[in-house]
């Protein structure tokens, strides 16, 4: 019996010094759990044996229990090194057809040739559908889809509005209106342009130009009338009608897009200024100017798209006019100071081109774009189980569900008791080499204290064959 019970000492202490071995051997591997031997004595009595002089029968392995505790974090440069601090594995699937799920806390993710991210397995990671806003349409493990960064531009948005402010010197001279010509820089007071984009992204110069209005100051009406301004619109150089323009006074000419060879007037807007230098009324009236670009049938139809673009897109032009009539900051001023713009946006894109992925704390991937776009992809699911240690262990630092885990509960990060996503880091193993060591001396003198036993009794056999 003797020779049982230390054989089974020597098997416990080689199942502690592999149990150790593979610890430190897996010290570098990332998201690695360290795991312990767990013994237990085995002890067998007959229901009519005397149990005060039962010896035990010697030792058993019960479990090599894997140690489920945060492993530390080491930083990288990469966006697709993930690492999960709390609880939680990312799930994924060999293939993006396939439902057979495998856990991980390795991050070492990358893109495959299709845009997919994978680990170094090939395996997909897999992560939850998301709205337009970044909200997530389902956290069902069930719905989960392959997470896939998009390879294609971001898309175009078509300019509607232009916001625009600027000073118009109160000291120009007066100009007569019927000579403009944007070829002339003498029949305006002063210019300024704008990038804008049509629904294809194609970019447009769109230029206004300001003529200070002469038309018949021998005469004025009003004090406002010596403070008004015409404002003239062209894109590409191709001269565009103000929707609704000043029609009272004589105007230039432009080509009539309706019929060609005819000339029409060329329809701008007015604006006007009291004495004190604010902005007071423009022609058309009401908060936005409009400018029709393509050919929608309209008797002001610019016909200055092409290439397929949308023909009744239309430009506004914002001059933020109080209606109420008082002075604003966002307004133009006519003080006699230079020509100034101090503000000149518009609210179109053009085509982009994907520049980075970012993947927040909570798991939401984001893709940005070269045309100051970015737009939410997916949420990278993590999962948890009631029972951890129950995980069947796979190779590649996988795991997979088993009866005792119990069933995987998919959830976004940093809900619940779901830990948090970090991006552009790895978890390190868990493993203290220290304590390994250490481990590893005990194991070691443990093992040959039983196989000291083993040659003991082998001795005293050996002297008990050698009675004669």
């Amino acid at each position: 019996m003797s020779f049982n019970i230390a054989l089974s000492g020597v098997s416990a202490a080689q199942k502690d010094l592999d149990t150790t071995a593979n610890n430190i051997a897996n010290v570098n591997t990332v998201g690695f759990k360290e795991s312990r031997a767990e013994f237990g004595d085995v002890y067998a009595a007959s229901l009519l044996a005397s149990g005060k002089t039962k010896v035990g029968d010697g030792v058993l392995t019960q479990e090599v229990a894997q140690q489920f505790s945060q492993g530390s974090l080491q930083f990288t440069n990469t966006a697709l090194d993930l690492a999960i601090t709390g609880n939680g594995f990312f799930a994924t699937v060999p293939d993006i057809t396939s439902r057979d799920f495998s856990f991980t806390r390795a991050g070492q993710f990358k893109l495959d040739e299709n845009n997919f991210v994978v680990n170094s397995s090939g395996d997909n990671l897999l992560g939850f559908p998301v709205n337009p806003d970044g909200t997530s349409s389902s956290v069902a493990l069930s719905t989960t889809e392959p997470v896939r960064i998009p390879d294609s531009s971001g898309s175009p948005q078509a300019t509607q509005e232009v916001t625009m402010r600027m000073n118009l010197p109160a000291n120009d001279d007066y100009l007569d209106p019927t000579a403009f010509n944007p070829d002339d820089t003498l029949t305006y007071n002063a210019a300024t342009s704008v990038t804008v984009y049509d629904s294809l992204g194609e970019s447009h110069i769109m230029t206004y130009y300001f003529v200070k209005d002469g038309t018949d100051q021998s005469t004025p009406t009003g004090p406002d009338q010596l403070n008004s301004w015409l404002m003239f619109a062209t894109l590409d150089d191709t001269p565009v009608d103000i929707a609704g323009g000043d029609t009272s006074v004589p105007l230039p000419t432009r080509d009539d897009p309706q019929n060609p060879g005819n000339t029409e007037a060329w329809l701008p807007a007015r604006l006007s200024f009291n004495q004190s230098g604010d902005f007071t009324s423009q022609i058309p009236a009401g908060g936005i100017v409009t400018v029709p670009l393509g050919d929608d049938g309209s008797p002001d139809a610019a016909i200055a798209l092409t290439g397929g673009a949308d023909q009744t897109q239309t430009i506004g032009i914002d001059f933020n006019l109080d209606p109420l009539g008082g002075q604003t900051i966002n307004e133009p001023t006519q003080y006699a100071s230079a020509f100034e713009v101090t503000s000149l946006e518009q609210d179109g894109l053009p085509v982009g081109r994907l520049t980075g992925v970012d993947i927040g704390e909570d798991g939401l991937v984001r893709a940005t774009f070269s045309n100051g776009t970015s737009e939410p992809v997916v949420r990278v699911a993590l999962v948890r189980f009631a029972n951890e240690q129950g995980l069947t262990q796979q190779s590649n630092t996988a795991w997979k569900e088993s009866i005792e885990s119990g069933e995987a509960l998919a959830g976004e990060a940093t809900t619940g008791t779901f830990g948090e996503i970090n991006s552009s880091a790895l978890e390190q193993a868990n493993v203290n080499l220290t304590t390994e060591l250490i481990d590893m001396i005990i194991a070691q003198r443990n093992f040959q204290a039983n196989s000291r036993a083993l040659e003991v009794n082998n001795q005293l056999n050996q002297t008990i064959l050698n009675i004669r």
